[in-house]
């Protein structure tokens, strides 16, 4: 159930990121939204993915840059990029705790096992 609702949360970030790249969302602080959809995907990001995605959020900040310079859809796409780059880094800062918080319970678990 969890990895449904993780994956779910990832997709409606991906949809949510494209989207207000491209329209104004109104009041809706999208930022908010995005960091929230992330924390909640991250609870099922794999580990092998934990890399990738880091890879990819140090990385959005130079595609949007990249990307801005396009006229007419660049800042749009900039936006996207800066957008995607939230979400992954929400998702990270998820999976990272959740590494911690499973290290902290070994290492505390063979201080008391016999």
């Amino acid at each position: 159930m969890l990895n449904k609702v993780s994956s779910l949360a990832r997709a409606a970030g991906i949809v949510l990121a494209i989207v207000a790249g491209f329209v104004a969302l109104g009041t809706l602080d999208t930022t908010m939204v995005l960091v929230v959809l992330g924390l909640i995907a991250g609870l099922s990001l794999a580990a092998d993915r934990v890399v990738l995605t880091g890879v990819l959020v140090l990385l959005m900040p130079a595609v949007g840059t990249a990307l801005a310079t396009l006229p007419g859809v660049g800042a749009q796409l900039a936006a996207v990029a800066g957008n995607l780059g939230t979400l992954g880094a929400a998702s990270i800062g998820t999976a990272f705790a959740l590494l911690l918080y499973n290290r902290v319970k070994e290492d505390l678990g063979s201080l008391t096992a016999k």
